[in-house]
């Protein structure tokens, strides 16, 4: 990996997703993910919708079909997908947290579990398609990640994933100063590169039938939730003590490193369409 392994577990991901819960929904939102903007004038809330739905038309959803989305955090995703496409969500959080939030607002059709994806349960060839927005990173096997989806799908089945890169050629200051803080002070235990991803899924038995590279229409995302960030902490006690006092309050210090991680090309945002072969092997 571009960026070493940094000590982190499923344990400190939930603490981590747990203890800043408040500062989460208010200054990102319920979906915990970026914004894509297509045509620049979407307010933040249809650009993060833009993105679920792009998405969906990756995967080429079809009403009726089983789908996993892995890392689901407040069934956000599952919930408009689950609506708007027809299909069944079966969604993986590893914050109580967050599926205390995701019980709260119920959709027919979308089950959330509390449960580690590497160890989910689900039986082989159960889905239709899968995805992973922006959760990928979280995982500490990343090559597990990718076998478990592999099994999971039936034949046929596809896998999108919105993921966090290290840029291919990001070395020295960009690696010391950006990306690793990046992973320690946000809970991943590495940022691979898009080459790495794809060498993953390839081993894990997908063929990559698409990528893009979509860095500059969801960099945005941050400086409006540095803003958020900045007059919540000016209202609200709660917010700047979760800021300022808690054991997870390096993830405040990664908005200006994530601003300029995008800006110097240290950092990519990628979207990866994978696809299990069907009966025939194709």
């Amino acid at each position: 990996m571009i960026v070493t392994y940094i000590s982190q577990n499923a344990v400190a991901v939930a603490d981590h997703y747990d203890e800043l819960d408040p500062i989460y929904r208010r200054v990102w939102g319920e979906h915990v993910h970026h914004g894509l903007w297509e045509t620049g004038r979407e307010t933040p809330g249809e650009a993060v919708e833009a993105l679920v739905d792009t998405v969906g038309d990756r995967l080429g959803l079809m009403p009726g079909q089983a789908c996993v989305d892995i890392g689901c955090g407040y069934g956000s995703t599952a919930r408009r997908l689950a609506v708007t496409r027809g299909v069944r969500v079966t969604g993986f959080t590893l914050s109580a947290e967050q599926a205390r939030y995701a019980a709260a607002h119920p959709v027919p059709g979308v089950d959330i579990q509390v449960r580690d994806w590497l160890d989910n349960g689900l039986a082989e060839a159960s889905a239709d398609a899968a995805w992973a927005i922006e959760s990928s990173e979280h995982m500490v096997d990343k090559p597990r990640f990718f076998a478990e989806a592999h099994r999971v799908l039936a034949p046929g089945g596809r896998f999108v994933i919105c993921a966090w890169l290290a840029g291919t050629d990001a070395s020295g200051w960009k690696v010391r100063h950006l990306l690793e803080p990046i992973c320690r002070e946000g809970r991943l235990p590495s940022m691979g590169t898009r080459e790495e991803y794809e060498a993953m899924a390839t081993a894990a038995g997908f063929t990559v039938t698409g990528y893009e590279d979509v860095s500059r229409r969801v960099a945005r995302t941050w400086p409006i939730c540095a803003v958020r960030l900045v007059k919540a902490m000016l209202v609200d006690p709660e917010t700047r003590r979760l800021a300022f006092g808690t054991r997870n309050r390096g993830a405040i210090l990664t908005i200006p490193r994530l601003i300029l991680a995008y800006r110097t090309g240290a950092m990519r945002y990628g979207i990866f369409t994978l696809s299990k072969a069907g009966e025939n092997g194709r």
